[in-house]
């Protein structure tokens, strides 16, 4: 069954690559939906595919981005959109 996670990620997420490695990750896995930067400083996502694969990218960028320190982190579950056909890096 398709989900889809909305999720914004505070801390030191910009200017250290994080939306290139969530980008990477997320097309590792499978994923369709999207990354963006957010004038207040987070990050914002969009992922969509089975809940477990999106809850395990949730988790990999969570602990896992390698220059970023993650603080917190927002997750919004809503009804898959299938808004994208993959996962793209939007400005």
């Amino acid at each position: 069954m398709l989900s889809r996670a909305r999720v914004v990620f505070h801390g030191n997420v910009q200017g250290v690559f994080f939306r290139a490695s969530c980008h990477e990750r997320a097309k590792e896995l499978g994923l369709r939906g999207w990354v963006r930067n957010r004038s207040d400083g987070a990050v914002e996502a969009v992922f969509e595919g089975e809940k477990a694969v999106v809850e395990k990218c949730i988790a990999w960028n969570r602990e896992r981005q390698p220059r970023a320190r993650v603080t917190a982190v927002e997750v919004s579950w809503e009804a898959p959109a299938g808004e994208t056909k993959e996962f793209e890096i939007r400005r």
